[in-house]
């Protein structure tokens, strides 16, 4: 049986590969779907959202997962998504859509996160899920800014100026990071076949030219630079046969958060590639969440 993935990319050259989320064909979700709501315009790029409720409303409130993503910053889309299937009916699931590098360099990325959190807990009350219980889980790309949500919440250059919900909070109270980079002056390719320091690269594209002259973007681009002992919990998964992202990235980043007295576990997946992890990490998800965002 084929594991079930929340991300699908199609497998490109290898240039365009770091980062890339790995190809899944399940899609199976049972859940009310709102497609293509507009969450922020910004330069005339309207951003959207997919929102995956419960098929009958339930008595209280539920726990809403933003699914972020992966791409190498640079594509992907917020479709499809298995996320709501993953987690199950007791959840509703928000994925969302975020300026690539190509049309803006960081911190676009991450303000658009944080808008697209803003909006949800102003607009929670329509879709009869809980403000308060809003986690974030992301994978390669999309777990480098789902983790950069959850260790940059006392960070005001970071919120940035985008959306109508700007009084609004964007601390989440539980992070799930799917192999993202965590530190991008030390991000290097494991195969050696990509410059990570050249423009053309995924990281120069993201930080909008070569890292070796935007070091100090880089380290704000870094999840890692900003843990404090005020972040969530985090879950990072990650395999230890990553030919795309390191593992290293999520041991350092988990060793941080520890040091800070974060709750926070690592798991590497023995054998693991850049996705493709067997069906048993989703039970890892699932029992993250189920502690984190259940009373």
């Amino acid at each position: 049986m084929e594991p079930r993935l929340p991300f699908a990319l199609p497998r490109i050259g290898r240039a365009l590969l770091l980062m890339f989320v790995a190809v899944s064909s399940a899609w199976m979700v049972s859940a009310r779907t709102v497609p293509d709501i507009e969450y922020a315009i910004v330069d005339g790029i309207s951003l959207r959202l997919d929102l995956y409720l419960p098929d009958e409303p339930l008595a209280a409130p539920v726990p809403l997962v933003l699914w972020i993503h992966g791409g190498a910053w640079i594509s992907g889309d917020k479709r499809p998504t298995s996320a709501p299937e993953v987690l199950g009916p007791r959840y509703a699931v928000a994925s969302i859509d975020y300026r690539l590098a190509q049309q803006a360099p960081f911190p676009a990325q991450i303000h658009d996160c944080k808008a697209a959190v803003r909006w949800l807990r102003a607009h929670a009350g329509e879709y009869g899920f809980d403000p308060d219980r809003i986690g974030a889980w992301g994978a390669s790309a999309g777990g480098h800014l789902a983790a950069l949500l959850g260790t940059s919440g006392g960070v005001p250059a970071l919120e940035g100026p985008v959306g109508d919900c700007l009084g609004i909070a964007s601390r989440l109270p539980a992070v799930c990071d799917f192999f993202g980079p965590t530190d991008l002056l030390t991000l290097a390719d494991p195969t050696g076949e990509v410059d990570l320091d050249a423009a053309y690269s995924p990281v120069g594209r993201l930080l909008g030219g070569p890292r070796a002259e935007r070091p100090l973007l880089a380290q704000w681009a870094s999840p890692i630079t900003h843990v404090d002992p005020s972040d969530p919990p985090f879950l990072i998964v990650h395999g230890d046969a990553d030919l795309v992202v390191p593992y290293g990235q999520s041991v350092a980043l988990h060793h941080a958060l520890l040091n800070a007295g974060v709750d926070a576990s690592l798991h590497l997946v023995s054998q693991g590639g850049h996705g493709g992890f067997p069906t048993f990490v989703d039970d890892l998800v699932r029992a993250f969440f189920e502690r984190t965002l259940t009373p």
